[in-house]
Parts: C-alpha cells; sequence; structure tokens
C-alpha cells in the first residue's frame, strides 16, 4: 500500500518513479540489451548487455532510501551503478523544492544531475578524491542544500545498491561502511568494538627476567579497535582526520587504531630507522601482517565523548591486498622486548573481533514496501543532516553567538537603551553582521516558504529531519519561535533579517545623503498594512491546492534575488528587488510595512506573547510624538500605542525614553526639579554680608 501511494504522489508531481526504463540511456546503444523488472531489498533493475552479462543495476532514489528534498516533498532521480561502483547516469524525475521551481535555469538542475555520470561510489562515506570527476559536480548556485540533498539520494542510494548487488553475489557477511552515527567511548567499550590490554610492570619483569619495584603499576596500557566503520572511526578521530584517513586507503582497505599510556611505547624508536615496527603485529589466521611507517598516521587525542587520555594514539592503514579480512577475527601481538636467557618469550597478545552490528549481512528478499526508517538505516542511510551540521559547525557556532547578544540586548534591554550612544552604534555593527554573514555568508534569509513547508509538514506527516537540512534556517526558526512569545515577531524582522537590514541600512544612508524622506498619513499607512495580510493568506490558500504555484506566487519576496542569489537572476527579478530597495530610500522599511507575507506570517502566532516589555510615559502621544515621528516602520499610533503586530522590535524608542535630551516627560520632570534644586542652594552674597556684619 505504501508502495502504491508514494506512486500516487510522484505521478501527481509529474514524475514516474517505477519507470526504470529511462536508465537505458545511461549505457551505450550497440550494447545494451534489456532492463529487467525491478526485485530485491533495495529494489533495483539488472541491466544487461546483448551477450547477458550485467551492465549495472538501475534504481530509484525514492524507492531506495526514501528520498525527499528539503521541502519535504518527494525528491525522485532514476540513475544506474555499474557492478564496478561507477555511476552510469542520473536523470531527475520528480522534485517540488521551491528554489529549483523559480530562480534556478532547468538547464542548471540537469546539468548538475548528469555530472555524476562516471562518479566513484566506491570509496568510504566522506571519501575525498583526488579528481574533479571523483568528487562530482559542484553544487548548483543558489541552491547549496538542494544540491546536497540530491546529491546524498544519487550517490548513497547507489552505494547500498552496489553494496548490496555485491555482497549478495559473494553470499558474505561485509562490514558496514555506511551508517553514520556518533557514539561515546563507553558505548564504544560496552559494544565490544574497543578492546584492551594491560599490562602490570610486575608481569612484565617476570616475562623479561627482571625486577620491578613498583609491580602494580601499569607497563603499558593498550587499547586496540577496528576504524573503519564511519561510528567508530569519526568517533574517536574526528570527522576531519577520519576523512583524510579515508581518502588515502581503497575501498575494501581498512583502518586499525592502536592506542596506549603507561612505561612502554608499543613503537619504540627503531622504526624512524626500518621499514616496519618492529614491536607490534597483527596475526590473522597463519599471517602475519607488518605494520609500516608509511602507513600509520599519529594521532595527537581521540575526540569520543570520555575517551581517555593516551600518551601515543597511531592510526594504520591495511591494505586488502595484504589477505586481511576486517570481518573476521585477528589479535594484535605486542613484543614487550629483549628477555634475559632464563625467560620465554616476552610476547603479549589482544585478540579482537569486529562486533555484530557493524556487519551488514547478505540479504536480498523481494521488496514489499517503501523502506521506513528502520530500513534505510539498515541500508546504511544515516541522517543526512548530521553530515550538513558537522559540514557548518562553524558558522553554527557564529550563528549562536549571535542569538547569544542579541538575548542579552533584548533581556537587559533597558540597560542597552539607556546609554543611547552605545545603543545605536551596537544596533548598526549588529545589522551589519546580520546582512554580510547570515545574508551573503551563510544565505539564512528566512522565508514565506518555510512557513509553507512547515504547515504542510504538519498535514501531512511531521518529520525533524527535513527541517534540520539547514542547520542556520533551524536554528534561527527556533530563536524566532521562542522569541516570539516574549517579545513578539519583530525580534526577527528588526534584527535577523538580511534584507530587512539591507533596507534599513541603505535608508540610513540616504538620510547621511540628504534624501528627504516621504511621510505616508497615518490613515492611508493603516490601510496599506492590509496587503501583506491578503498576500499571506492568499499564497498559504494557494498552496493547499498547488505548492508549486504557492511558490511561484512567493516570488513577492525579493529575499531570493537579493540574498540567495545576489541579484544574479533574470532582468524582471532583479527590476522588482531594485524597485523596493529604491523606494525603501524615501519610505524607511518600504517593503517590511507593506508588502512583506512572512512578516505577517509571524504577527498572527506572535499575538500570544506572554510579556509587554516597552515602557511608554502618559505624555506619550498626548502632547509628545517624538518616537511616532522616529519608528522605523511607523508602528506607532498618533495616540502613543504601540501596535505590536507592526512593531519590529528596534528599541529606538525605548532609547528616547531614557533621553534626557529627546523625551518630554524626562525635559518637564527636571524643569520640575530646578526652581527646587534652586531654592535648596542659600544665596552667598546675604549670607556673607550677614556674616561680615555679625563680626562687625
Amino acid at each position: 500500500m505504501s508502495r502504491i501511494f508514494a506512486s500516487m504522489v510522484l505521478t501527481a508531481s509529474g514524475a514516474q518513479a517505477a519507470d526504470l526504463g529511462i536508465a537505458k540511456q545511461f549505457f551505450p546503444p550497440d550494447n545494451f540489451s534489456a532492463i529487467e523488472q525491478p526485485q530485491g531489498t533495495p529494489p533495483a533493475a539488472t541491466v544487461r548487455a546483448s551477450d547477458g552479462h550485467i551492465l549495472g543495476y538501475a534504481f530509484s532514489t525514492y524507492e531506495v532510501s526514501g528520498s525527499v528534498g528539503y521541502a519535504g516533498r518527494p525528491l525522485d532521480i532514476v540513475a544506474a551503478v555499474t557492478p564496478e561502483g561507477i555511476i552510469a547516469g542520473a536523470q531527475i524525475v520528480a522534485h517540488e523544492e521551491p528554489i529549483l521551481v523559480i530562480g534556478i535555469p532547468r538547464e542548471a538542475l540537469v546539468a548538475y544531475v548528469a555530472g555524476f555520470k562516471g562518479f566513484d561510489i566506491r570509496a568510504g562515506a566522506g571519501l575525498k578524491q583526488t579528481s574533479d570527476l571523483a568528487r562530482g559536480p559542484h553544487a548548483v548556485a543558489g541552491a547549496t542544500i538542494t544540491s546536497t540533498v540530491i546529491r546524498d539520494a544519487i550517490v548513497r542510494s547507489a552505494r547500498v545498491i552496489w553494496r548490496s548487488r555485491g555482497a549478495a553475489a559473494e553470499n558474505v557477511a561485509r562490514l558496514d561502511r555506511e551508517t553514520l552515527r556518533r557514539s561515546s567511548w563507553q558505548s564504544l567499550l560496552a559494544e565490544g568494538a574497543v578492546q584492551r590490554l594491560l599490562v602490570l610492570r610486575g608481569d612484565a619483569a617476570k616475562m623479561l627476567g627482571t625486577k620491578d619495584n613498583e609491580p602494580d603499576k601499569p607497563f603499558i596500557d593498550l587499547w586496540l579497535t577496528l576504524a573503519t566503520p564511519p561510528p567508530i572511526g569519526e568517533s574517536l578521530l574526528g570527522q576531519r582526520i577520519y576523512e583524510s584517513e579515508l581518502a588515502r586507503i581503497g575501498p575494501e582497505d581498512d583502518l586499525v587504531l592502536i592506542g596506549a599510556t603507561g612505561l612502554y611505547s608499543f613503537k619504540g624508536t627503531e622504526w624512524r630507522r626500518s621499514d616496519s615496527f618492529n614491536r607490534i603485529e597483527i596475526i590473522q589466521g597463519g599471517r602475519a601482517i607488518r605494520l609500516r611507517p608509511a602507513d600509520h598516521t599519529p594521532v595527537e587525542a581521540l575526540r569520543a565523548a570520555g575517551a581517555p587520555e593516551l600518551r601515543e594514539i597511531a592510526v594504520f592503514r591495511i591494505a586488502r591486498a595484504s589477505g586481511f579480512d576486517s570481518t573476521k577475527p585477528f589479535r594484535l601481538d605486542l613484543d614487550l622486548g629483549t628477555p634475559a636467557a632464563a625467560a620465554g618469550p616476552a610476547v603479549v597478545s589482544l585478540d579482537y573481533r569486529i562486533p555484530d552490528r557493524y556487519l551488514v549481512a547478505p540479504v536480498v528478499a523481494p521488496a514489499t514496501a517503501l523502506p521506513d526508517k528502520a530500513a534505510q538505516s539498515a541500508a546504511g542511510q544515516a541522517p543526512l543532516w548530521q553530515d550538513i551540521w558537522w559540514a557548518r559547525s562553524y558558522e553554527i557556532a557564529m550563528l549562536g553567538a549571535m542569538l547569544a547578544v542579541l538575548g542579552g540586548i533584548l533581556i537587559f534591554q533597558d540597560t542597552v537603551t539607556a546609554h543611547g550612544r552605545f545603543y545605536y552604534r551596537l544596533r548598526t555593527g549588529y545589522l551589519l553582521l546580520t546582512f554580510v554573514f547570515l545574508g551573503l555568508i551563510a544565505n539564512a534569509q528566512l522565508s514565506v516558504v518555510n512557513v509553507l513547508t512547515f504547515i504542510h509538514a504538519l498535514l501531512s506527516g511531521f518529520r525533524w529531519e527535513l527541517f534540520l537540512l539547514d542547520p542556520m534556517v533551524f536554528l534561527l526558526w527556533s530563536f524566532v519561535a521562542i522569541s516570539m512569545l516574549f517579545w513578539g515577531r519583530g525580534v526577527f524582522c528588526g534584527w535577523l533579517c538580511p534584507f530587512g537590514t539591507l533596507q534599513e541600512l541603505t535608508n540610513h544612508l540616504a538620510r547621511r545623503l540628504g534624501i528627504k524622506q516621504i511621510e505616508i498619513p497615518f490613515g492611508l499607512h493603516e490601510r496599506l498594512w492590509m496587503i501583506k495580510y491578503v498576500a499571506f493568506v492568499g499564497i498559504l490558500a494557494i498552496s493547499l491546492r498547488s505548492i508549486i504555484t504557492a511558490f511561484q506566487f512567493a516570488e513577492v519576496e525579493p529575499f531570493k534575488t537579493a540574498i540567495t542569489m545576489k541579484f544574479l537572476r533574470e532582468w524582471p527579478f532583479v527590476l522588482y528587488a531594485g524597485i523596493l530597495l529604491f523606494a525603501g530610500l524615501f519610505i524607511e522599511r518600504f517593503y517590511c510595512r507593506y508588502l512583506c507575507p512572512l512578516g505577517a506570517a509571524l504577527a498572527i502566532p506572535a499575538r500570544m506573547r506572554m510579556f509587554e516589555w516597552l515602557k511608554r510615559y502618559r505624555e506619550c502621544g498626548s502632547e509628545c510624538h517624538v518616537c511616532a515621528r522616529s519608528c522605523t516602520v511607523q508602528a506607532i499610533h498618533p495616540l502613543g500605542q504601540i501596535n505590536p503586530n507592526e512593531c519590529i522590535y528596534c528599541l529606538k524608542c525605548q532609547a528616547n525614553y531614557f533621553d534626557h535630551d529627546v523625551c518630554l516627560h524626562l525635559k518637564k520632570r527636571a524643569a520640575r526639579r530646578q526652581p527646587l534644586a534652586a531654592a535648596a542652594v542659600p544665596n552667598t552674597a546675604s549670607v556673607r554680608s550677614k556674616g561680615t556684619g555679625d563680626a562687625t
């Protein structure tokens, strides 16, 4: 039933995921014979040559891995992989990605997907190849996250198909080299992924025929693990070192990690002058595998949470050509040194076997349903969002610092705005950082498209991993959701919107250049507010009928043109964004005031805010209109009330609230106190005169 439903969804989206006949164009026509019916788990169709031998396996990424796009809608790509692990070709057949529906030329998308032809998928996850073809095509400009999703759908699905068919043909279990998962040190110990050998100084002395005055202290505390599986290797080494080591081995080679602390070194010093380590040796069956200096990398520290501090750590690269089979037991022999004449061999051994959870059994059965989360896990499908978060860790840290600073500004807003010059400099600096970092560098511009995606996810089946694909947008939305409860919708609009900050900064520049501002009568201003609410309701209503059409109407937002694609679009879109910015030179934040559907979408739930932080005096609106005239978006009524639906929380009114040179209330209070202060000071001339008379 789920397979039928998926086919219906894809057909409605304009694609036929089950039509793997598309894959015939990926192979030379003079050698192509037929494409068989899909079978097995995961499902794939065997492509045969005219002489009957297998050319490759055609598959649908949606059928294999349940691939969906960043918008949460089905993303289906028909591709084929050869028995040698080379992608024969790929073609996208269904998607509803907003950035690709409007904004990215269709030719760019077709070229990007077709560029995976010739991609070698036999290397481990995260492998950095040496040739441009092996790395695959570059991301589509302006659609980095969507490009990552497409790349992941093609490469991961191809790896699953290739490994499952290859392992089934050999009828043997294989090492799971695809599953990505972070594990702590204690978890790795508990499951047996890391093994330990502790040799006390007293035991070593007996084996060497010597004496030791501290027999209970460690001679060597040795740790051993097979670091090839990503949950082990990446957890212990960290992503950077792990991927670097993978890039230096072949698709069937392995990594062995050895670490130790104590008095004795497992590497010694002779290896610097010889071609091998003379103290350690791997034994498997009747085969001895010597470890060479050229195949090892020293490591400073283990990265797994709770890992001990070790004196020396090294990763050893072991080629499959040496006869080493990582799926079978092996042992590490450690030579403790040259024993005395009466002593026996001074060699200790540490046995190791990779836990079964890191092995994939050769099972191929008829497909019965689309892969769910459990099936994806069994097929080695790790969440893509984890890779993206690790890759963007520096940007995430920067955003976290920005949000922490903004949270401090909002919480301690009275202290911040009480120092007017400091506040204005702080705000200007923050706006510049928002535009440059969030906008130009991180492309973290929230959009009404995100709101539509969230609403449709609630209606059709919510999946957190879809929203985790873009960590910057996810963190921004999380902060905005929390801030709406305390301060209303204006926190995002006034501080974190790159296009909004661009409007405000350009308007400030225009004012400095002497450009006269246009004042909209408040009555007309109130009526123009409705435009953005009508725009949002209309886009939402259209999305219930057609999400693609809704994405087209969402182009009322210039965000994609000005921020995401940096004006590298067709001239009508560039002209539209330019007109809005030009209008903003005369009417501050013109677009934010009257046209922004995202602002309208945020204003509706923001009415649930719990606190009222902005302070007002009784003179506000009745005697004084300074704040109303200086409000960035004209959100203050002539009678003095602040409209929370329109307020962008810029805090200018609060800076005026504490400014003794601007606020009428503070001026009047100072004037009332001045006569009292004058009366409290005695007349110095009369006092001096009176004092002189008394003396006389």
